[in-house]
């Protein structure tokens, strides 16, 4: 699998350091500028958090949320090539509170959850139309909890599913040809006080 381009960790305890990506059909790490807004609006709770990266690909938003301090990273890669540079890239890193799962995400979601996440990152290929079914999945199996942060990653051209209940859309932008937001999850009865807030640029 020859290695085409690297990723570049945006901010944190390894801000900077440079990461080859390797050349998979479909694997397309999330832009630079958009992890940086991604994480500004994460500033407030990823220190310490619990995350999950459900479809890992070059690991980009797995590795951002260990370098700003998460304290627990789930990753989830299907292909065994990808995952492989994953887990180069993790001991180059030297990073700790990071596991590395072979498994297709849908059915590592379709199971009960144990614990909830604090973060979750939904970056699934675009062509394959997975987000809807992912959103659905981490709600109805107990994966997210009030308080939890969903990212989601689309084409600029798509809409986002519609949220479940209890979910609420607080930011959305687009960039390029991405469409990427962030939906809190709040009580189930819909309680929480959070503004919707959404731009493009």
């Amino acid at each position: 699998m020859a290695r085409t381009s690297q990723l570049r960790i945006v901010g944190g305890r390894y801000r900077g350091r440079r990461l080859p990506v390797p050349d998979h059909p479909g694997l397309r790490p999330t832009a630079d500028r958009t992890r940086e807004t991604l994480f500004n609006w994460l500033t407030p709770v990823v220190a310490g958090a619990r995350c999950l990266d459900a479809f890992a690909g070059s690991g980009a938003l797995g590795l951002e949320a260990a370098s700003r301090g998460a304290a627990e990273v789930v990753m989830l890669e299907r292909a065994a090539g990808v995952l492989r540079q994953l887990q180069v890239n993790v001991r180059t890193l030297g990073a700790t509170g990071i596991s590395l799962h072979q498994v297709d995400a849908l059915n590592w979601l379709s199971a009960p959850a144990a614990e909830p996440f604090d973060i979750v990152f939904l970056d699934p290929p675009f062509a394959e139309d997975l987000l809807g079914t992912a959103v659905d999945l981490l709600a109805s199996q107990g994966w997210v909890a009030p308080g939890s942060r969903v990212y989601l990653e689309a084409p600029s051209q798509a809409q986002f599913p519609a949220m479940p209940a209890g979910w609420e859309a607080i930011r959305e932008k687009i960039a390029g040809q991405v469409r990427y937001g962030l939906a809190v999850v709040t009580e189930s009865d819909g309680a929480g006080e959070v503004a919707r807030e959404s731009d493009s640029g």
